[in-house]
């Protein structure tokens, strides 16, 4: 193990640990994606609850899911776990009270 670290090519001082940009100084590093889809969960889940449409449920299931993964972790997760709660609740809703499956819209 020893004789692998004396034929390391690599220079010890010039290894630097990445720092992300920060925000504050750049402001167009910021992504607004998990924003968006958050927002749209919400918009989607409303109208899955209050118009009994399942694919707008399924619709804002799909954009919690892609608000999710796209948010940093630094950001506050309870709004986006409210909307993903939010986005389930209409899909449950929405087949409690019809439990047939969504017909084609073709």
């Amino acid at each position: 193990m020893s004789t692998n670290n004396m034929a390391d090519p690599r220079r010890q001082n010039k290894i630097l640990r990445y720092k992300p940009p920060s925000t504050e100084t750049n402001p167009t590093l910021e992504d607004p994606t998990p924003d968006y889809m958050n927002l749209l969960g919400m918009i989607f889940s409303m109208c899955g609850l209050m118009l009994k449409l399942k694919w707008c449920a399924w619709i804002a299931v799909y954009c919690s899911f892609i608000s999710f993964a796209n948010s940093r972790s630094s950001e506050d997760t309870k709004q986006m776990m409210s909307s993903f709660m939010l986005s389930i609740s209409a899909v449950v809703m929405s087949y409690l009270q019809n439990p047939q499956p969504m017909s084609p819209p073709w």
